[in-house]
């Protein structure tokens, strides 16, 4: 994105880090009673984080790419569906069911995008942690606003007859794009299709 626009999160910035220093203090009082042992919390988040990874949606973009029937179970019911690839969310070891979130597929002619415009909600387990211009107060009206010249910012050019649908993410749903399959990929394999996949195109700022 184009530098001109960082000084619009000077006044986002100062707010993260007054919410960090509260967050740090519960932290250092629930260490002194007694109810997390010194560095439990970052030593958690640490392992999460780890694991999450935009590799998580890769790997259920590259299925639905090769598996027409998997493809059409994502976008129906994308919670069931993606416990069928048995993904591990660390911070349970358990089978990930991401119970809200909808995959939106991107097809000729229509475009999706992610965006959050109270906070920075999005699936993090399937995307890792999210990009700092996501939380940019700029991104998030500017994407509702003005689509396609956000896109244009990431160079990433819509053609004028495209339909762009901006989804709003919010702590009761959370969304991934499903974006096009490039072409000349037929012979490719689904570890290889998904190496082609990025943060980006899931979040809908990029091809794919």
């Amino acid at each position: 994105m184009s530098g001109h626009h960082d000084d619009r999160s000077g006044h986002h910035d100062d707010r993260n880090g007054f919410n960090a220093a509260k967050i740090r203090w519960f932290e250092s009082l629930l260490e002194e009673n007694g109810l997390l042992a010194p560095g439990e919390v970052d030593d958690f988040l640490a392992s999460y984080l780890k694991q999450a990874n935009p590799n998580n949606g890769a790997r259920i973009v590259a299925r639905a790419w090769i598996d027409p029937a998997f493809r059409e179970r994502l976008v129906a019911d994308a919670p069931n569906a993606i416990r069928e690839l048995k993904l591990v969310d660390p911070s349970d070891g358990e089978v990930t069911e991401e119970q809200h979130l909808k995959v939106v597929s991107n097809s000729p002619g229509k475009h999706n995008m992610i965006v959050c415009t109270l906070c920075s909600c999005y699936p993090l387990w399937l995307l890792g942690p999210s990009p700092s211009w996501y939380k940019n107060p700029w991104y998030r009206a500017e994407a509702v606003r003005n689509p396609r010249g956000v896109l244009r910012e990431f160079g990433f050019e819509i053609p004028e007859p495209t339909e762009i649908t901006v989804w709003d993410a919010s702590s009761e749903m959370r969304y991934m794009v499903l974006p096009e399959r490039p072409e000349g990929t037929d012979g490719m394999s689904e570890e290889e299709l998904a190496e082609l996949v990025t943060r980006n195109g899931l979040i809908g700022v990029a091809p794919h």
